[in-house]
């Protein structure tokens, strides 16, 4: 089963929404980078939160048989990004995501606030 990279996105904000992450946004990042088509950018309060969503991601990505490529950050739960090809998660301590700033850092991508 093939996903286009928009719906393995919104697979990946839904997974990280049922485990209560704060502030999803997508972001497209087609015409910005070749990276990937899409970044998923989600808070969480603490490393065992974010190890969390980070689990359920992958849990729910598995299901439609899309493993990811690569996984960082996971043992310290600061921010673990999962690279799935066309679209990579960033689960964020919030001050972390405050720090790093991708909303920022890539302005110019067209970004959509994840609502369930």
């Amino acid at each position: 089963m093939s996903n286009t990279p928009e719906e393995t996105g919104r697979a990946i904000a839904k997974a990280a929404s049922d485990k209560k992450a704060e502030d999803i946004v997508i972001m497209r990042m087609t015409e910005l980078t070749t990276a990937a088509d899409y970044f998923i950018v989600c808070s969480a309060n603490t490393a065992t939160q974010v190890r969390a969503i980070a689990d359920n991601i992958e849990e729910e990505l598995e299901k439609i048989k899309k493993p990811y490529l690569h996984k960082e950050g996971y043992r310290e739960g600061e921010w673990v990004l999962l690279d799935y090809g066309d679209c990579v998660a960033h689960v964020f301590m919030t001050e972390s995501r405050a720090f790093y700033a991708l909303e920022r850092l890539w302005s110019d991508a067209p970004l959509t606030r994840y609502e369930d």
